[in-house]
């Protein structure tokens, strides 16, 4: 019997992207499956276009803006599907994405969560928007492959975490692991999820037979920075082994004083000092979180590390990044940090 989907999108002023990407969605549903949609405060209801779309769906409007990842934790409370895919309301699924989503319960029964294949249009020519998402090893995480041609996105196989745009887990799984950290409202909670995963023995998999075409743009206005950095260290905090940030410490440090005139120039510094406050304010809670993190996990130091790379290969990082000096300089500090981490 083919299992049922749940598939959980988080609305806030989403209406155009949902009449785009609900129709395509509604064509992949088969019997038994949901269409959960946890509106986030909207200012314009968006009921009418979920119904006209999905006319069985379940709509849940909040009273407040509680951010992507609560809304998410609240639409998975509410399904009742075999598999649960959190689905970004601008990640419309393209044909075949329905089977495809659902083949790794049965292909890749040792993966505990996955992705889709996310593309982006540009121009005339479509383009890998994500095939998994890497971490640095301080914490920053970018969309990996975005720009490479389609054709470039290679086989079905293991990630080193997903990206959110598309997410499938058993929804016992979900359960289990406790989804995404609600308190990070936007941004990482993906990268964390993955690697809480991971530290319990888990598996993360990137199906490319399952594509959705993210209506995607990069952007970061001032506000966003607070979250991501925010969110990055709550990150490190919850779920980096003591051993490992005891050794990163100094390029943490070196991390933090390069973004200073960063922030600066891009007329954000003012949030990247918020970031920090939150950080203080969040730290009892995140220790609390950690030890109960800690607990769960059984691969080694050196496993958990191995997910890790030293090379910043974003193209949205400043190309000195990816100079041969820089990159040589990071490539010989993480040999280092993996020889000397015990474990």
């Amino acid at each position: 019997m083919k299992a049922t989907l749940s598939t959980v999108i988080v609305a806030f002023n989403s209406a155009p992207d949902l009449a785009r990407t609900l129709p395509a969605l509604a064509g992949e549903m088969t019997a038994g499956d949901e269409l959960i949609v946890i509106d986030n405060c909207s200012e314009e209801d968006p009921t009418s276009t979920v119904k006209a779309a999905v006319p069985g769906a379940r709509i849940e409007r909040l009273e407040t803006n509680t951010g992507f990842a609560a809304a998410a934790n609240r639409g998975v409370e509410l399904a009742g599907g075999d598999l649960v895919v959190v689905l970004n309301p601008d990640a419309r699924p393209e044909s075949g994405w329905g089977e495809a989503i659902r083949r790794p319960l049965e292909e890749q029964p040792d993966w505990t969560a996955w992705m889709a294949l996310v593309t982006f249009v540009e121009g005339e020519q479509r383009l890998i928007n994500s095939l998994g998402n890497p971490v640095h090893f301080t914490g920053i995480s970018w969309a990996g492959g975005h720009g490479l041609p389609l054709d470039q996105a290679g086989p079905s196989r293991e990630v080193p975490t997903a990206s959110g745009a598309c997410l499938a887990m058993p929804r016992e799984t979900w359960r289990r692991t406790g989804g995404f950290a609600g308190e990070f409202f936007l941004y990482h909670e993906d990268v964390d999820l993955s690697l809480r995963i991971r530290a319990a023995g888990g598996r993360i998999g990137l199906e490319t037979a399952a594509v959705v075409d993210h209506d995607y743009e990069f952007s970061a206005s001032p506000g966003k920075w607070r979250w991501l950095e925010r969110n990055r260290w709550a990150t490190l905090i919850r779920n980096y082994p003591a051993p490992l940030l005891v050794l990163l410490a100094p390029a943490l440090l070196a991390t933090e004083l390069a973004l200073l005139p960063v922030a600066m120039r891009g007329g954000w510094v003012g949030h990247k000092l918020r970031s920090w406050t939150d950080l203080l304010r969040w730290m009892p809670r995140l220790l609390r979180e950690r030890r109960q993190i800690s607990a769960a996990r059984i691969i080694t130091n050196a496993a958990f590390a191995a997910n890790l790379t030293p090379d910043l290969d974003s193209p949205y990082i400043p190309g000195i990044a990816h100079g041969p000096v820089v990159r040589g300089l990071l490539r010989g500090y993480w040999r280092l940090v993996r020889t000397l981490l015990p474990g």
